[in-house]
């Protein structure tokens, strides 16, 4: 009976040994993407589990911040870079690293049912777009009517003396929704004229945030009664409960893109290559449905609460070749003339 049992035993740890082998095999296996992103920090879990169920050979380890912080980092790095992907980063800093060359060209997998304007126009494309993401004020209702101020319309109205230190907005060198803030005023008013209008917002501006989505948390807190943000997080800091308004400027509404792209010096090209599949799927798209009124993918859409019908016929046009080219010059004077209301780093 004890040589049975013995020998039950020996056979019980060999099979669990065997199983604990094969999981490190299949651990040893498992390719590491470096992804770099401005994605929200809670888009993230959601996109990584769907890519590596999809995927479980794959796993993708995220480096995130602000637009201008990755668009600078990936930039420092050019002479050695360590990012595999691009994921979620906005379409014009995504044409400065292709201006760079240091993207692949590549059409993914089910290329053909995206919306064409939201990607790179190369063939193949070297960036892919994802969904767009647009300026949208957040007004606090409770605090304005406490500071007697009434609900802005347009861009104009923000630059109003009725606004002083009533307004936040996003540092355009750090935040990819400030900079297409300022590029989308540039391109509707003109340089001189979009300027001029800087200068008179300017006077009503308390701080200027490294974050595209904090000026639309301090409205919603109450800490400022108007946050220049994006619809993203506009819509989700509304349904938190706070007495938020989403206001869409009747002049036009900057945005951009987030895109992906597959950096040319990867060692992990094969894995890269299926992020940028799964990143132009149907079902990686109906994840960016759920958080964006409009998607690249042009068989998903559906309407969103608290968007206006008309939201996309609302976008500036946008010249992404013309902001990427122009950034170094436009954030010299951006910086000149307004950092000093910066919050700190």
């Amino acid at each position: 009976m004890k040589s049975t049992f013995t020998r039950l035993s020996h056979l019980l740890a060999g099979v669990l040994v065997s199983a604990e082998l094969m999981h490190g095999a299949q651990a040893a296996e498992k390719t590491t993407l470096l992804v770099y992103t401005a994605l929200e920090t809670d888009q993230l879990k959601v996109y990584k589990e769907a890519f590596e169920k999809a995927n479980p050979t794959v796993a993708i380890k995220w480096v995130r911040d602000s637009t201008g912080v990755i668009t600078a980092k990936l930039l420092a790095e050019k002479a050695n870079p360590q990012a595999d992907v691009v994921m979620g980063v906005a379409a014009s800093s995504l044409a400065i690293l292709d201006q760079e060359q240091m993207l692949t060209a590549y059409e993914p997998k089910g290329f053909k049912d995206l919306n064409a304007k939201f990607s790179d126009s190369a063939k193949p494309p070297k960036w892919v777009g994802m969904d767009v993401w647009g300026a949208t004020v957040c007004f606090n209702t409770v605090e304005a009517q406490k500071r007697g101020l009434p609900k802005p319309e347009s861009w104009k109205d923000l630059a109003k003396p009725i606004y002083k230190g009533q307004v936040t907005m996003p540092n355009p060198a750090s935040s990819g929704t400030g900079y297409f803030d300022v590029t989308a005023w540039l391109q509707l008013f003109g340089e001189p004229e979009g300027w001029k209008y800087m200068d008179a917002l300017h006077e009503n501006i308390a701080l200027y945030t490294h974050s595209g989505s904090k000026p639309c948390k301090q409205a919603g807190a109450g800490e400022f009664a108007i946050g220049i943000s994006f619809e993203y997080r506009a819509n989700q800091v509304k349904a938190s409960g706070a007495p938020v308004e989403m206001v869409f400027p009747k002049e036009g509404l900057g945005w951009d893109i987030e895109a992906t792209g597959v950096m040319k010096t990867t060692k992990n090209m094969s894995a890269a290559k299926a992020l940028a599949d799964w990143s132009a799927s149907r079902e990686a798209n109906e994840q960016y449905q759920k958080n964006f009124a409009v998607v690249a993918h042009s068989a998903v859409h559906k309407p969103q609460a608290g968007m206006p019908v008309n939201y996309e016929q609302m976008l500036v046009k946008n010249d992404f070749s013309w902001s990427a080219k122009n950034r170094d010059r436009i954030l010299t004077e951006w910086n000149k003339r307004y950092s000093a209301k910066s919050e700190p780093k």
